[in-house]
Order: structure tokens, then C-alpha cells, then sequence
């Protein structure tokens, strides 16, 4: 009874902040309904502070997706939408946390291991999209990771010194955020970090080698396979 308590206030907890917040240019309508989906689970598994850090999550990456935009949308190279994100896009970075969350439901879950391969799923997206994004715009060398020739930038799979940079930043932001909402302790801080940046590193080259040759592999699929192997490496190797 209590746990189904908890879904309902969770549901009319957002429910309530999403009507207002939906005005703001962050999400497509579709992407607010499927943000309040992933607002529930989260209020009504981790608590607020699980709800808080993927609210600073979204923010963050919105932020970063915003900078420079004109000059992107010049290089025919920004996000789409105007950056908003749709459903897509909120499953893509969220699938592999909120099945975490799910399980530390659990009777007798390892909820300490489930909490770092969730805080190290989100610090490898945001560590993508700040790298992918400060790299469009500010990066001025862009080298394929698999060719190691210069490309544009945009190129799928290429990396600056610049987005590299932005990219390691914004995992030990993230993971920053994690540790001061107690979700893990400041010990795992840079070891989540260098994990969340290295799945990154993994994604730029799934991105390349794999995405071309199977057709189904949109996107959102390499970024829901990059924020697994960061789940699953912090898991395996942060003790």
C-alpha cells in the first residue's frame, strides 16, 4: 500500500511541476509526457534526490546544447528541434537508469551498486553531449578516433582537444551532483568519472565502425549502449 502511495504522489508531484515547466523550449510535448513518465519512476524508486539529479541533468544538457547554436545551425550541424528533445531522446539517456531504479525495488537489491552504474549512465551522457556539443562549436582540430585523419566537425566518431575536454568536465560534473545528493560517496567520484568519460570514448567509436553498417542502430541506440557499458563497468570495477 505504501509503495503504491508513492507512485501516485510521485505522479501528481510531477504532474504539477511539468504543467508550468512544459512552456520552456527544453522538450517536444511528447518529450514532456514521457519526461513526466521518467519523473514518476524516479520520485517513486530513488526519491527526490534520484528526481533531482536527472532534473539537473536535463537542464545541464539543454544548456550545453543551446551554446553556440546559431553558429551550428550555420554548419548545418546543431541538434534538431531548435534542441529540443523528443521521446527518443529521453529514453535514449534514460533507459539504462530508470531500469536501475526499477530494480532497487527489489527485496535484497544491491542498491549501492545499482546507484553507481545509474549516477555513471547519466555522467556519460551528459559527458557526450557536452563533448559533442562544446566540440561543434569551439573544437578546432576534429580527428576520427578510428582513421586518425582530420574531419569536420560533427563527424561521427571524431573527437577535439576542446569537446574531449567538455566531455571529461561534464562527467565530473555530473557525478559531482551525484555525490552531493548522497546517491554515492565522494570516494567513487573520480573512478565514476573516468568511467563515464571512457564510455564516451566507447560511443564516439560505436558511432563510427558499427552505426554505418546496421541500419537499425539509430542515434538514440548508441547512446542507450554507451550509458550501459558505463552501468556496467561501474558496477563491475567501482568498489
Amino acid at each position: 500500500m505504501e509503495l503504491l502511495q508513492a507512485w501516485i504522489v510521485s505522479a501528481v508531484i510531477n504532474a504539477t511541476l511539468i504543467v508550468p515547466a512544459a512552456r520552456a523550449p527544453l522538450l517536444t510535448p511528447a518529450g514532456w509526457l514521457h519526461a513526466w513518465i521518467l519523473g514518476t519512476v524516479l520520485g517513486a524508486t530513488l526519491g527526490w534526490r534520484g528526481w533531482l539529479a536527472v532534473v539537473l541533468y536535463l537542464l545541464l544538457g539543454s544548456a550545453v546544447t543551446k551554446v553556440g547554436y546559431r553558429r551550428k545551425a550555420e554548419l548545418d550541424i546543431a541538434e534538431a528541434r531548435g534542441g529540443r528533445r523528443g521521446p527518443e531522446n529521453v529514453w535514449g539517456s534514460a533507459a539504462t537508469g530508470t531500469v536501475l531504479a526499477l530494480l532497487c525495488l527489489l527485496p535484497g537489491a544491491p542498491v549501492a551498486i545499482l546507484l553507481q552504474g545509474f549516477s555513471a549512465s547519466f555522467a556519460a551522457k551528459l559527458a557526450d553531449t557536452c563533448g559533442s556539443e562544446i566540440g561543434k562549436c569551439w573544437g578546432r582540430t576534429t580527428v576520427s578516433l578510428t582513421r586518425w585523419r582530420l574531419v569536420p566537425p560533427g563527424t561521427e566518431g571524431a573527437v577535439s582537444l576542446q569537446g574531449t575536454a567538455a566531455s571529461l568536465a561534464g562527467a565530473i560534473v555530473f557525478s559531482g551532483i551525484c555525490c552531493s545528493l548522497e546517491l554515492i560517496p565522494w570516494s567513487e567520484l573520480a573512478a565514476i568519472s573516468a568511467i563515464a568519460w571512457i564510455a564516451t570514448l566507447a560511443e564516439s567509436l560505436i558511432g563510427a565502425e558499427l552505426q554505418p553498417r546496421l541500419r537499425w542502430l539509430s542515434n538514440e541506440g548508441v547512446n542507450g549502449l554507451m550509458t550501459v557499458i558505463a552501468a556496467v563497468l561501474a558496477m563491475a570495477l567501482v568498489r
